[in-house]
């Protein structure tokens, strides 16, 4: 009885011991449970509708899932949406083919993402529609990826190539257009590769790179409209046993001394307009090769060959319509030049009038040259002074805030006391901020700014009132300025007033530090503000045109307000400060060179923000130092101990605090070329997030 007893508490030891090894994490519950509501709960994930249960060891024909080291590591979803072979596909949901209008395919791929571990993903015949986006990189442990029989649209993401692991990839039965990208020749572990019944064009780049496809096994391109003639190199690959090129339309000969590589099993040419002798290689004289030729206009009696006329009757064409082509070319370019000799004139005239008329200087040619220095590309000079916002994020918040206004020195005096010194609430480089009251009773602090001696009254005017359009729940509002020196438009300005909103919970640095007055905010609290400077920078860079990229973010830029929410400060001063203040303070900050200013981008200078946040508000006085003799501590849970702060240590889990590690890694790269975009930050904040809310929630509970 006594053995019986311990060996069935031996067989529940172990039983207990594989679930607990394979129980999802609940953040990686979430994430599935969050698929099948982007799938709009499609009945083959019907056996996910219990949350209690243990997702990994569910499985039917139509899903399944494996998991390991508690996540999930292969997900297959089969549906019955198979798409209806149709000519064109305008892009757009189609009611019971599709999913519905409201499925957004970038959030589709931000949820799989999320899903770290996934190597195979199976997404087949489930009405998924839209361009396949570029946050599929995100995935960067796949080695499987199948989404054939979907509704899949546009050309196929560069960011592909980033999945280094891949060895199978298939996107069948879609409407992918474009070109074959080149860059699959770059997947090193590749060996299954099909596109097959596509929309695919032109003409397969040349083999120069072929032979870097060492594993290739399996290349299936058929039912596309690829034209020219086909590389030699494809059937040359080391280990390539399955060629499809059929029903395309693919041009020209086959070289006679072509030569198929010893693997080769299968190859479908047929349904081309491929002429020519069929290589000897080709021929069907060995029982290992099959090999279909019919359709084209081979010189062989056999496989259903068309004359060779009506292949060189698209070639015919073809230069029938260069010739108009170039018929086209030449009305195009008489019509053109007759245009350009009217804009030179134009131009010519608008040069006379605003060197002969400088008081009727528009106001995009003031903002011209500052706006070209603060945005990534050159935009016309109405787009400029208007600052169109292309986000939805412009109208958020600034409910209850009212416009912009000119404010008079005297209404500023008389809030801040002559600017007393019991009004100060700090200082930067920038200069010192007051906090003020005005006759309405509104607090607001205002910051007194050096302008470059250039801009002139009303050049700074319209600089500010750029500024003063930025709306955003995460940017300190602008309320209006004060400009001092010079009464008419035309003089030079001095200095600028400016007054923003109060934000009365102080700044985010001195919230990180034991020693302050203010309330230490713990991880959680940390990783909310964190998020919302990004949202702001983010939309500082994408959500207006033009963009505002150098802001110089810093913690003590961050201001918290009465519900802790943080709001960014000092965004793009760059417009309106001296270029002297500007050229110091880059020299005065510690780094080695006027170079190193450039280096600076926002996620640069974010990264700091960050690492700041990890170990504390001490990093700031040894930045560089701390890069050079610290960083590498992170890579090890005794580093990690001895250099976090205490509070983060004890209030983080290490999943949510290894995620901001690798990005504050990643966004203090000295290349610029290798930091991430704010929207990757962003996302990988957001994540963190998500996780330490998993797990402050399961300690809860």
């Amino acid at each position: 009885m006594g053995w019986s007893s311990s060996f069935l508490l031996v067989c529940l030891s172990w039983v207990f011991f594989v679930q607990s090894t394979h129980q999802l994490q609940s953040s990686q519950t979430q994430v599935v449970l969050q698929l099948r509501k982007h799938l709009e709960y499609p009945k083959q994930l019907e056996i996910w509708s219990n949350r209690s249960t243990d997702f990994c060891f569910l499985s039917s024909g139509q899903a399944n899932m494996t998991c390991q080291n508690n996540f999930v590591t292969e997900l297959r979803i089969l549906g019955d949406r198979k798409p209806k072979r149709v000519t064109e596909f305008d892009g757009f949901s189609i009611p019971g083919q599709t999913l519905s209008e409201t499925f957004s395919m970038d959030s589709f791929v931000a949820t799989l993402a999320r899903l770290t571990g996934l190597r195979v993903l199976v997404l087949e015949s489930l009405g998924i529609w839209g361009p396949l986006h570029a946050k599929i990189q995100r995935l960067y442990s796949l080695e499987y990826l199948d989404l054939s029989g979907n509704y899949l649209f546009g050309f196929i993401p560069p960011q592909i190539s980033r999945l280094v692991k891949i060895q199978t990839l298939v996107l069948d039965g879609n409407f992918l257009n474009g070109t074959f990208p080149g860059w699959f020749y770059s997947l090193p572990n590749l060996t299954y590769l099909s596109l097959r019944e596509n929309h695919l064009s032109g003409l397969i780049p040349s083999s120069g790179h072929g032979s870097i496809l060492l594993h290739l096994q399996h290349l299936d391109l058929s039912f596309n409209h690829l034209n020219g003639p086909p590389p030699s190199a494809l059937f040359s690959l080391p280990n390539i046993s399955y060629l499809n090129l059929a029903s395309n339309m693919f041009t020209g000969s086959l070289p006679n001394h072509l030569t198929c590589g010893n693997q080769l099993q299968f190859v479908n040419i047929s349904n081309n307009r491929i002429k020519g002798l069929l290589p000897s290689c080709l021929s069907n004289a060995s029982d290992k090769r099959v090999i279909n030729y019919g359709g084209n206009c081979l010189l062989t009696g056999v496989g259903n060959q068309q004359p060779e006329s009506s292949c060189e009757e698209v070639h015919v064409k073809r230069e029938e319509s260069k010739a108009k082509g170039k018929g086209v070319g030449i009305l195009v370019g008489v019509i053109g030049g007759i245009f350009a000799v009217v804009l030179v004139l134009a131009f010519g005239f608008l040069l006379i009038c605003r060197r002969y008329c400088p008081s009727g200087s528009s106001e995009q040619h003031l903002l011209h040259k500052a706006v070209h220095d603060n945005s990534v590309m050159g935009l016309s000079s109405d787009i400029l002074t208007s600052a169109r916002y292309i986000s939805q994020a412009a109208n958020l918040g600034s409910e209850g805030i009212q416009g912009c206004r000119l404010f008079s020195l005297e209404e500023l005096m008389e809030a801040t006391n002559n600017f007393d010194k019991s009004c100060i609430m700090g200082e930067s480089s920038y200069g010192k901020i007051h906090k003020g009251r005005l006759e309405n009773g509104a607090q607001v602090a205002i910051r007194c700014l050096n302008v470059s001696k250039k801009y002139t009254v009303r050049n700074l005017k319209l600089r500010l009132e750029l500024l003063a359009k930025l709306r955003h729940p995460h940017l300190v509002c602008l309320l209006g300025f004060c400009i001092n020196g010079g009464g008419r438009d035309e003089s030079n300005a001095n200095e600028v007033y400016l007054i923003y909103e109060y934000v009365p919970n102080g700044n985010y640095r001195a919230h990180l530090s034991d020693n302050s007055q203010e309330k230490t905010l713990k991880w959680a609290d940390r990783l909310s503000a964190l998020i919302g400077v990004a949202k702001a920078v983010h939309f500082l860079h994408t959500g207006i045109i033009p963009g505002f990229f150098n802001n110089r973010l810093k913690a003590n830029n961050i201001c918290l307000n009465e519900h802790m929410m943080a709001k960014l400060s000092d965004y793009g001063l760059s417009i309106v400060i001296a270029e002297d203040e500007d050229h110091n303070e880059a020299k005065g900050h510690g780094l080695n060179s006027w170079q190193m200013k450039s280096l600076e981008d926002d996620v640069y200078s974010f990264g700091f923000i960050l690492l700041e946040s990890i170990v504390g508000p001490t990093v700031s006085a040894r930045r560089e130092a701390f890069l050079q003799n610290e960083m590498v501590s992170f890579g090890s849970q005794e580093g990690r101990r001895r250099i976090v702060d205490p509070l983060v240590l004890s209030s983080c889990s290490q999943e949510s605090l290894m995620i901001v590690i690798d990005i504050t890694n990643k966004c203090l790269s000295p290349d610029s070329s290798t930091r991430p975009s704010f929207e990757d930050v962003l996302w990988n904040l957001q994540y963190a997030a998500q996780i330490q809310a998993n797990a402050d929630g399961d300690q809860r509970s």
